[in-house]
């Protein structure tokens, strides 16, 4: 997303500059990268306090270099609990500041809203029902849809993928995403498998396809693999997550934003997802909505189970996945509405966030080549 935004700017504005926290599409784009993003790959309450100290050195870092050095601009992207007490920093030194990816405050300590008002100049939301709470609460916002789905086509040829990747077409194909932490694989993985051995029982002309982020996680995998039933087709492919899905006939996945990618692709899904039980009992005190996955939350209502922490057994995994196999009208009826929700996040995001940003701090919209600005 940052990469998209840095890129959409520079179309209106070549001048631009850009340095922060920056991986390697936003390097690629043109961010000049003073610490890298992998420093902020954590997650849950455990496992933060173990890198508290880290973390906050490097935000107090961050905030004597810009406020030293002042941008026009800062955004934050995600991190909410990282950014958001950076932008309140640069904010209270003058610096516009914008947040993009708005934190589940709409779900859980509401209270943050207050805290966000005080911080941010503008929030970029990706969702309309986020952009309506921010509204409610004089929080200025502008809801600039997802580059999600702008990048991904409305249609997808499921048999080129499949030839692509090199998978059979004459067989149900079934994706498990078990996530792109280490500790996600460890925490679901082996009932994903056990899962996947129980729908071969069903359907005996089945392949399973599990994509992962890092030779890690495909190690963890694999070990995983060995110590179950060796019998399945199991095809584990080295990233490219997106193509699986799109590939596949239904997808297991760890709840996160790979739901969302199976949502715009129109693939049925069934959620499940372990975390540490300290982490769990906290947010189950926390969180405000009965739901956890982005399909469900776009819509409203639950369209697609969710098996969370002690749910999350091979039994109900695989008796939800079958279900999407069993009967062609509820596959039917999920891809319809897929298709409803990747109309509306349709709406060229990156621009749109570009146009919202080069606003608040006046920049023309074609400006001379003596302008300059620093983001």
């Amino acid at each position: 997303m940052a990469a998209g935004l840095i890129r959409a700017i520079k179309q209106r504005y070549p001048q631009a500059q850009f340095e922060g926290i920056a991986g390697p599409a936003m390097i690629e784009a043109g961010c000049e990268a003073r610490y890298p993003s992998e420093r902020l790959a954590v997650m849950g309450f455990v496992e933060v306090l173990g890198r508290y100290r880290e973390l906050s050195a490097l935000r107090k870092a961050l905030a004597r270099h810009f406020i030293d050095n002042p941008p026009d601009l800062f955004v934050g992207v995600d991190a909410p609990d990282f950014n958001l007490g950076l932008e309140r920093m640069l904010k209270a030194q003058g610096i516009k500041t914008v947040h993009y990816v708005s934190p589940s405050v709409w779900a859980w300590r509401q209270y943050r809203v207050k805290k966000i008002s005080r911080s941010v100049d503008l929030m970029l939301a990706l969702f309309p029902f986020e952009a309506r709470f921010y509204r409610d609460h004089d929080v200025p916002v502008e809801f600039v849809g997802h580059p999600l789905a702008d990048m991904i086509p409305l249609r997808v040829d499921q048999s080129a993928k499949r030839e692509a990747l090199d998978l059979p077409q004459d067989k149900k194909l079934f994706a498990l995403l078990p996530g792109s932490r280490m500790s996600e694989v460890k925490a679901i993985g082996e009932t994903m498998v056990e899962a996947a051995r129980l729908i071969q029982q069903r359907h005996g002309e089945s392949c399973f396809v599990v994509p992962l982020a890092s030779p890690a996680t495909r190690q963890a995998f694999e070990e995983i693999c060995r110590q179950h039933d060796n019998s399945l087709d199991i095809r584990i492919i080295d990233g490219q997550a997106r193509d699986v899905m799109a590939a596949t006939d239904v997808v297991m996945v760890a709840s996160g934003t790979a739901t969302l990618e199976a949502m715009l692709l129109k693939r049925p899904m069934v959620v499940a997802y372990r975390m540490a039980p300290l982490t769990y009992w906290l947010a189950s005190k926390l969180v405000k909505t009965p739901y956890v996955s982005l399909p469900n939350l776009l819509v409203g209502k639950k369209v697609v189970e969710e098996l969370i922490q002690d749910d999350a057994t091979p039994e109900r995994l695989a008796q939800e996945v079958l279900k999407f196999v069993d009967r062609d009208d509820a596959y039917q009826s999920i891809v319809t509405l897929f298709d409803e929700v990747h109309h509306q996040l349709r709406r060229d995001a990156s621009q749109r966030a570009a146009e919202a940003v080069l606003r608040l701090i006046d920049v023309p919209a074609h400006p001379g080549p003596q302008s300059d600005a620093r983001i």
